[in-house]
């Protein structure tokens, strides 16, 4: 019976060896994840505004000039989808598009036809806060209804384009 009691007693303390190693390598992982989670975090920068006054003016000033410039990710859209016309050539009754004030950048738009891809209008550069109506089509079309796509071009301080926005729009002549 001593053999069975020494070898029962071998594996018993074979068992928490065992169960002993498994909780430290859990909790060695676990530290692990925590160490790399926490230096990730403490690695981002912290990106908020900066309170402008006399004494930082000219160093605020100099850090905006050396940032690089973003495109901006969204553009406000002020227009209406159906412009109507009295005839091809005449300005339309409705048409109407505005740069609204609350975005940021310049734009410019064309008109394009969906059947045949043919610009139909093309806008000048419109600042912020500006607006078009009475509006003339470029190409004179007869009577009847156009699906058209109007394209955005969202325009940087040197009046390249950054990025477009595309919206559907209906052009009905009347006569």
């Amino acid at each position: 019976m001593s053999k069975q009691n020494e070898l029962g007693g071998k594996k018993k303390g074979g068992n928490i060896v065992f169960i002993i190693c498994i909780v430290v390598i859990v909790i060695l992982l676990a530290l692990v994840i925590y160490l790399l989670m926490r230096s990730k975090k403490g690695d981002e920068p912290i990106n908020r505004n900066i309170v402008v006054n006399s004494e930082n003016v000219e160093q605020v000033l100099e850090n905006l000039e050396r940032e690089e410039r973003v495109p901006v990710g969204s553009y406000e859209v002020t227009m209406n989808t159906t412009w109507n016309f009295s005839r091809g050539d005449a300005p339309s009754d409705n048409a109407y598009v505005e740069n609204a004030k609350s975005n940021t950048n310049s734009v410019y738009f064309d008109v394009i036809r969906s059947d045949t891809e043919e610009t139909i209008y093309e806008s000048p550069i419109l600042p912020v806060g500006s607006y078009l109506e009475d509006i003339t089509l470029d190409t004179i079309l007869p009577a009847g209804t156009y699906d058209c796509l109007l394209i955005y071009h969202l325009l940087d301080d040197e009046n390249n384009s950054i990025s477009t926005v595309k919206l559907t729009l209906t052009i009905v002549i009347a006569q």
